[in-house]
């Protein structure tokens, strides 16, 4: 299982981490942290350094009930993040977080090598065309609504059922403009509360049937803390364990703000999977 980034193809058939990188003032637990060139440098050669396959850049924080911002202050914020990065760490794979393809496109044609669409194309019919035409690979999420409203969109009639069929729909259209490198996210946290994510969780090998690569994104989400009754800050730990859980069930990108952490859970289950019966 592979994916072309930049003209490299990627084996995926041993998980990957994606670094989270966020430029936004407002993100649930580490915004506005990294605002100026040298933190954001630090921060990203630091993921890196600790095994990061990919960093997944954001401008636009998708948070429950964050405020909206226009399309030109998302780009006013990442593009020159994206022109630092590539500057500095020219072999990047850097992934872009944005659900407008006029921001997807700016960010590519800047040297970006993928997309991770927290809409999978809902919230902007130019999307989908615009990465057939970049031929990159694009990470597809499951929600209903959007970041301001999703916390009212948790009805489904089955749940898991109801995930599996729109991502199915997603998949069909990514296809049919000739998208071949889709990767799929259940989209832990979103349009979903925390019985409804561990559930997901729980069944993670179905979207396996897709024969897609999994990304899972449960990093120090309010499903960890809120069950622990701590805060983002203390969800560590918590995020080690359902990533473990989480590689068992077949995740093949996990995406994280701890990067050291998140490989080191890969490694241990790689020896593990090698010992002998």
């Amino acid at each position: 299982m592979t994916i072309n980034c930049k003209g490299t193809l990627i084996d995926l058939k041993k998980p990957k981490v994606m670094g989270v990188l966020n430029v936004t003032p407002d993100s649930f637990y580490d915004g506005g942290r990294f605002r100026d060139e040298a933190s954001i440098l630090k921060q990203t050669e630091k993921l890196l350094n600790e095994g990061a396959t990919f960093i997944d850049l954001g401008a636009y924080s998708s948070r429950p009930n964050a405020p909206n911002i226009s399309e030109e202050e998302e780009l006013r914020r990442i593009l020159p993040v994206v022109d630092l990065l590539i500057n500095n760490f020219p072999d990047v794979y850097l992934s872009i977080d944005t659900f407008r393809s006029k921001v997807a496109r700016r960010c590519l044609e800047n040297g970006a090598a993928m997309i991770n669409d927290i809409s999978a194309g809902n919230l902007d019919p130019n999307m989908i065309p615009t990465i057939s035409e970049f031929k990159v690979p694009y990470v597809m999420m499951h929600m209903k609504g959007n970041p301001q409203n999703m916390t009212q969109q948790i009805q489904y009639d089955k749940l898991l059922e109801d995930v599996l069929y729109y991502l199915s729909e997603k998949v069909a259209r990514a296809k049919s403009f000739g998208i071949n490198d889709i990767i799929l996210d259940p989209g832990f946290g979103f349009a979903k509360n925390t019985v409804q994510s561990f559930t997901i969780l729980k069944h993670l090998n179905l979207f396996k049937t897709f024969g897609l690569p999994i990304l899972v994104g449960l990093s120090r989400k309010s499903m960890i803390y809120k069950t622990l009754g701590t805060s983002a800050n203390e969800a560590l730990n918590g995020t080690t364990v359902l990533n473990t859980y989480a590689l068992t069930k077949g995740a093949n990108i996990l995406r994280v703000h701890d990067v050291k952490e998140a490989v080191e859970c890969i490694e241990l289950l790689e020896a593990l999977k090698q010992a002998e019966d």
